[in-house]
């Protein structure tokens, strides 16, 4: 079977390589595009991240292409629908960071409470006024998860050692669940009316896409943080705008923004014609980068070297399993 592994770093070559002696397999440190997709016209298994974007355009490229593996949980960077039309295979890595992106999360958390990146800058200038650094507790305040997953029930767990209330909007509801983490379910518009903090731990579909919205930003509990950790695309960029500038929000944390493929291609930007919207939301993320109550991660909750090596494995599993488990198609 010939193999093309993208967005892949030396280290995780090697421990590829190693693992999955005898293949045919090629490894690029860039993401997959429609101008370098001719260099693997002839593979069979292609596993990519979460920047490689699988569109019909891509797959018209790989006529031998029988199976897709994304090394990341959530797969709204692949054509489902249009795989499943081809009979290709696809798969995912469903658990390997619940505890890495939580702890990430609960990190952005305290530190929007402390105004940390604030005061580290302000001391790095010989700066030791401790005027407009007054922070928050943790303990006690009402925590409001929006999606109760893997990560989701990690950081609950978390928030439960921190003698935090915790409130959950989710699709599902485990009686059983809430018993024994000791939270409470409410619909998405009573979580944002009595959070304090607003984390978001769901995938992005048709559905969720502006979970967070225009129409219901204004619902959110004056003076409460938003983190993300999730998918850019759960908040509508404009209504994070309008609630930080009418001091809705008192905060936001961000390791995920709406487009941020974009953001992260800008040098390239003048090889592909955005559209007006994607512009629009662009110069909107630029604002976010400059705001002093918004902090911003290049989208590495899940990145530490534990996580990447349990990616791994699984994606090794997924191979050898010929996607039988983990499968999404």
């Amino acid at each position: 079977m010939k193999l093309a592994f993208f967005e892949v770093e030396p280290w995780q070559k090697q421990y590829l390589k190693k693992r999955l002696k005898g293949q045919d397999i090629k490894f690029f440190e860039n993401e997959l595009t429609p101008k370098n997709v001719t260099k693997i016209k002839d593979v069979e298994i292609l596993a990519v991240f979460i920047y490689s974007e699988i569109n019909k355009e891509i797959l018209d490229k790989l006529p031998k292409l029988k199976f897709i593996i994304t090394r990341s949980t959530g797969f709204d960077h692949v054509d489902i629908k249009e795989c499943k039309s081809r009979r290709i295979k696809a798969s995912n890595v469903p658990y390997y960071g619940e505890n890495t992106v939580a702890e990430h999360a609960l990190g952005l958390m305290i530190a929007l409470s402390k105004k940390l990146p604030r005061a580290v800058n302000q001391a790095r200038k010989g700066d030791f006024d401790i005027e407009g650094l007054e922070g928050r507790d943790i303990k006690g305040k009402t925590l409001g998860v929006i999606g109760c997953g893997h990560i989701g029930q990690h950081l609950l767990k978390i928030a439960k050692a921190m003698e935090m209330k915790r409130l959950v909007s989710t699709r599902t509801h485990k009686p059983s669940l809430a018993k024994k983490l000791g939270f409470r379910y409410v619909s998405l518009n009573e979580l944002l009316k009595k959070s304090d903090i607003i984390s978001l731990h769901c995938p992005l579909t048709e559905k969720t896409r502006h979970l967070i919205n225009m129409k219901n930003i204004k619902h959110i509990k004056k003076g409460a943080f938003l983190v993300n950790t999730a998918r850019g695309g759960l908040i509508q960029t404009n209504a994070l705008i309008y609630a930080l500038d009418k001091e809705i929000l008192a905060g936001a944390a961000l390791d995920v923004l709406e487009e941020e493929e974009d953001l992260k291609q800008e040098r390239h930007l003048s090889t592909r014609k955005l559209s007006k919207q994607e512009r629009k939301i662009l110069k909107q993320n630029h604002q976010l980068l400059k705001d002093r109550d918004v902090l911003i991660t290049p989208h590495t909750a899940f990145y530490t070297r534990e996580a990447m090596q349990r990616i791994l494995d699984t994606t090794i599993e997924n191979i050898r399993s010929s996607g039988r488990k983990n499968r999404i198609v």
